[in-house]
Order: C-alpha cells, then structure tokens, then sequence
C-alpha cells in the first residue's frame, strides 16, 4: 500500500546472486558480489511513502534488471525518475496478469534479470504476483525476494499492539453483508488482526468491526513514513465514531486490532456492539448478529436490545 536521494550508478557492482531453484543452494548473501545479478524473479519491496525508505540492494537490483514488471507504469516510473533508475517497464497487474504472465516466463528462461514490484511496499501482499512466483516454483526458475518496506508491518509496529502473533487479512469486501461475514470468521483468531482498507470505506467497516469483533482496542494508521503519518489509537467504537463524524481521512489506511483473547465480552461491551447494530439493523436483527458473534445467549441479547432501543426512541422524543 502504498506510497538527495541515492542514486543507483553503484548498482551492478554490488548486486547479490539469486538463489538456486527450488529454494535450495546458495542463498544471494553468501556469494561473492558479481557485476550483474544471476538472471531469475527479483521480488523487489518499494518505498510506502518516503522515498529514502529504498534499500541499496534494492537500487541493485533495480539498477540491474533487464526488465521490471510493475503494478502501474506510470508510478514506478514517478519512482524510478526520482532515484535514477532507468529500467524497461511493463505492466503487471490483476487485470492482465493471466496474459502478461507467460511473457515474463519466457524472459525468465532466457536467464534475464526481471524484478517484480508493487506501486508500494512488498510484492505478494495484495496483489497477483504469487502467481508468478508460483510457475517460477513449478518451472525451476531461480526467485528470490529483496525485503524492504510494508505498509502492513508498518502499521502493527505503531498500533501498540501484541505482535508476537499476527494475521494479515488484506482488504475486507466492500459490501457491508460480504464484509461482516468475513470478520465473524476472523473474530476467534488468537492473533492480532492487521487490515488494510480504502479511506472511503474506514468509517463503514470500523462500525462493522465494532458490531462483529466487539469494543476491542484497536489503532488506524495512514500516511505511513509520510510527512502527515498519523496513528490514532483508541477502542473500536471510539474510532468509528471519531471517522462517521470527521469523515473519510486521506491516504493509504492500515487497520490493526486487538486479538480474540485480549477482549472482554462485558456489559459495556455488550451495549457498545448492540448500539452500532441498532444504527443500522432492527432490534431483532440486531440482537441475533451480536448474539452470533459472541456467543452470548440469543434471549438475554435481545432483551439488552429493547432497553437499549426503547432509551434510544425516548431520548429522541
């Protein structure tokens, strides 16, 4: 997700072989450097935000390739302009992935130098390129992976959240139906969850969140390495509370959310998951989602509901 400096003139001298096919053999830190990288698939990580983030084996690699294959032409280039690379670009996408991919296979097997990055950050998160990799595996073609900068890994370091276990569930649906239904299979993960959403939709899914996953603690982060990077921390109702009245932010956002085992299905709790519920559902809808989602009593739910629907009518007058 993404988003003087150094220049890459020293590229080739430093560049790494790749690894032997198969995950097996030399790995490109044990060799010796070479004037030009081993031909096979470079998975190249890019900056997410600030461009001094590009690692030098990176602008080696990058410097080096006989061909990049890209997300977008048009922002890689924006990239490469500014740290003065000039490699041959095509485009690499999930529209077109199907056809171009036979064309990076054929080069591949030539023994050329292709690298495969993202608009931003690591390759593979969010996008088609596992694929690629994947006829790589089948094919013996020599890939490795040049690590850098993830919007996801980001995120979690900065949320104050546990990170000694973690799972990363991509961009939900944007369909409201489609998305809660993905969260309630998520919801008993023993790991701290990390999201990835479009601004647009941060205030939809934080309620969403709130209703299925409970009031967890929780942190949105956007604009990550960037000169307005924020990180606003806080429980789940709080932020979508704080988005539906400020609206949309702007930027890139990563979500990241306490795990199953470090909330509490308390009163308050309970009332703060019906609140958001009844904002959109019927008391009786209302009631059997959060009832799903808990695992509390269907009854004692909807009997919390009608209270808390009644005292919603009441102070409206």
């Amino acid at each position: 997700m993404a988003k003087g400096r150094e220049r890459a003139g020293h590229g080739r001298d430093g560049a790494k072989a790749v690894s032997g096919t198969g995950g097996a053999g030399v790995q490109p830190s044990d060799r010796a450097p070479r004037s030009k990288p081993a031909g096979g698939l470079y998975l190249v990580a890019t900056p997410i935000g600030n461009a001094r983030d590009i690692t030098l084996r990176a602008l080696d690699v990058l410097g080096a390739a006989d061909l990049v294959a890209c997300e977008d032409t048009r922002v890689t280039g924006r990239l490469f302009a500014m740290l003065g690379l000039s490699a041959p670009l095509t485009p690499y996408h999930e529209h077109n992935a199907e056809r171009a991919r036979p064309a990076l296979l054929a080069r591949l097997r030539e023994g050329a130098v292709v690298a495969l990055v993202s608009d931003a950050g690591t390759p593979l998160v969010s996008d088609p390129g596992f694929r690629l990799v994947r006829a790589c595996i089948e094919e013996e073609l020599p890939v490795t992976a040049v690590p850098g900068a993830s919007a996801a890994l980001t995120g979690l370091q900065l949320s104050g959240l546990p990170t000694d276990r973690f799972l990363f569930a991509g961009f939900l649906p944007p369909k409201a139906a489609a998305r809660r239904t993905a969260l309630a299979e998520l919801a008993a993960a023993p790991a701290t969850l990390v999201f990835y959403e479009s601004a647009r939709r941060l205030p939809v899914a934080l309620a969403d969140m709130a209703t299925v996953l409970g009031d967890r603690a929780a942190a949105v982060a956007r604009e990550l390495t960037k000169l307005f990077e924020e990180v606003r921390r806080g429980r789940l109702h709080e932020l979508a509370a704080h988005y539906a009245a400020a609206g949309p932010p702007k930027g890139e956002v990563v979500i990241v959310v306490e795990a199953a085992g470090e909330a509490t299905h308390t009163a308050d709790d309970l009332d703060a998951r019906l609140a958001v519920a009844l904002g959109r559902a019927s008391v009786r809808d209302a009631a059997a989602e959060i009832a799903a989602a808990t695992g509390l009593p269907r009854r004692e739910v909807y009997a919390r509901a009608v209270v808390l629907a009644r005292a919603r009518d009441e102070e409206r007058g």
